[in-house]
């Protein structure tokens, strides 16, 4: 029942292909004229014998004879009967292992293509990356400096503070000197202006006074016989 089915699966894709099928055959004689001369069967049986299952050639070749003897038996029994069908899958499968191995090298030189499409953009990406990188170390390691350079920064600041500081306290010791000028200069006017006054008022008094003792009699008297006296003696001397 299951090779009915497949047989028919199989007529229905024989029928859908036919075209295709007949570019496949000419496809695949130009691959077969093209191919090498054909291998030694001794690399052959070497290849088959790779490809079973086991650790040692006498575990393989025991397998690929206990395979050959049960079909062997089931054949010569009637366990297993080769018909059209058989025959029929045998070709299919016979078909599709020649297609894969045509089409198996050109999936390998696509497979190569695209994985060393891959590295090499995994390979520029890696270089583009340490290129980076070795960008970054250089640009911070022109700052290696910086602490010594920070350090002096900082020394040029202090001294400017001080320096600052200095000339502030200087500039306030200057407007305080000016300050007390000025006040100093005020006292001194003000003292001179204080002794003018002082003489004048002297001088008007003394003024007002020598007035006053010019107008009293007495003193007019006094001063009359003084003058009298002064003559008198200028006389006596003069003789």
């Amino acid at each position: 029942m299951l090779f009915t089915h497949f047989h028919v699966l199989v007529r229905w894709f024989c029928s859908k292909q036919v075209n295709n099928g007949i570019n496949l055959l000419f496809l695949i004689g130009a691959r077969l004229l093209s191919t090498p001369a054909p291998e030694d069967p001794k690399v052959k049986a070497s290849a088959i014998l790779n490809a079973l299952p086991g650790n040692s050639a006498l575990s393989k070749t025991g397998i690929l004879a206990t395979s050959a003897a049960a079909a062997l038996y089931a054949i010569s029994n009637e366990l297993y009967v080769i018909d059209a069908e058989t025959i029929l899958v045998g070709t299919f499968a016979g078909v599709c292992v020649l297609i894969a191995k045509l089409l198996a090298p050109l999936y390998k030189d696509f497979a190569d293509n695209r994985i060393k499409h891959v590295s090499n953009i995994l390979n520029s990406s890696r270089t583009k990356h340490v290129d980076a990188v070795k960008s970054r170390i250089d640009s911070v390691s022109e700052l290696k400096n910086v602490t010594t350079t920070t350090k002096v920064l900082f020394d040029v600041s202090k001294e400017t503070l001080e320096l600052e500081a200095k000339a502030f306290e200087l500039k306030q010791q200057v407007e305080l000197a000016a300050e007390a000028k000025s006040v100093l200069d005020s006292w001194v006017r003000y003292e001179a202006s204080v002794r003018q006054m002082q003489q004048q008022q002297l001088t008007e008094s003394v003024i007002a006074k020598v007035k006053t003792e010019l107008v009293n009699p007495k003193f007019q008297e006094r001063v009359l016989q003084q003058s009298v006296a002064d003559v008198e003696k200028l006389l006596a001397n003069l003789k």
